[in-house]
């Protein structure tokens, strides 16, 4: 596990057993090393910081302001992920209650208009986290894409992708590695048995499953993400999968 998920998974723990000063200690130390990489996950990190604050009872609002005024920064840098970033900081102004902020932020979002994918491709998103499907899902709006399908465990995954097979769909898979019923590379192996040239692409939450994702890989799955990724990750691994397709 590298160190950033270390301290990622870390402060967490911290968070979810009410240790709110160090959970929001160490939000706040990924967010300034992620902030001067231009990193999305900076403005995450400071929202993480932020909810630490609401548990001790404290003003969130400086965490907030400061993830704002990162997304503006990230939105003046990198015209392609604007409207998202726009989007982001116009929400934070909302949670410290600046609506007039917000609806500028929303109003500067509108000018950059979203380029819809090449492929219309459906994608279905896997994993038993409802909150990472929300995440993945929004993602791939922002992207373009406006087929998505989405199952919370093994069986479900292989019950849409076959029948989505059955109809002559090609579809772009984004498959989590630790589901409940049957593992991530189970699933993968079983797909690509019955559709060889399928685009699969590996989640994984740390280096336990690496030896898992190196051997699905090596049966044809084309890429993978690590949690927590951004926007920018996926797209890159959508991309990858696509290069695979070209043979």
């Amino acid at each position: 596990m590298n160190k950033e998920l270390e301290k990622f998974d870390l402060a967490c723990t911290y968070l979810r057993n009410d240790q709110n000063i160090a959970a929001h200690n160490l939000f706040m130390s990924l967010a300034q090393k992620e902030m001067k990489n231009y990193n999305f996950k900076a403005g995450l990190y400071l929202i993480l910081a932020s909810a630490c604050k609401v548990k001790q009872g404290k003003d969130p609002k400086k965490e907030l302001l400061e993830a704002a005024d990162f997304y503006v920064k990230l939105a003046k840098k990198d015209p392609q992920t604007a409207n998202y970033a726009y989007r982001c900081a116009a929400k934070c102004h909302l949670k410290v209650g600046q609506y007039e902020e917000a609806m500028k932020m929303f109003e500067q979002a509108k000018k950059y208009i979203l380029k819809p994918a090449e492929e219309k491709r459906t994608i279905v998103a896997v994993d038993d986290s409802p909150a990472i499907l929300m995440r993945v899902t929004s993602f791939l709006q922002y992207l373009g894409y406006d087929n998505i399908k989405t199952a919370s465990d093994g069986k479900g995954a292989l019950d849409i992708i076959t029948e989505l097979i059955k109809s002559g769909q090609n579809p772009i898979v984004l498959l989590d590695m630790d589901l409940p019923d049957i593992t991530g590379d189970v699933v993968a192996t079983k797909l690509l048995e019955s559709k060889p040239s399928l685009s699969i692409i590996l989640i994984t939450a740390d280096e336990k499953t690496a030896p898992r994702v190196r051997k699905t890989i090596g049966i044809g799955s084309a890429a993978f993400v690590q949690k927590p990724f951004t926007i920018n990750e996926l797209k890159n691994a959508l991309d990858t999968a696509k290069l695979s397709e070209i043979r």
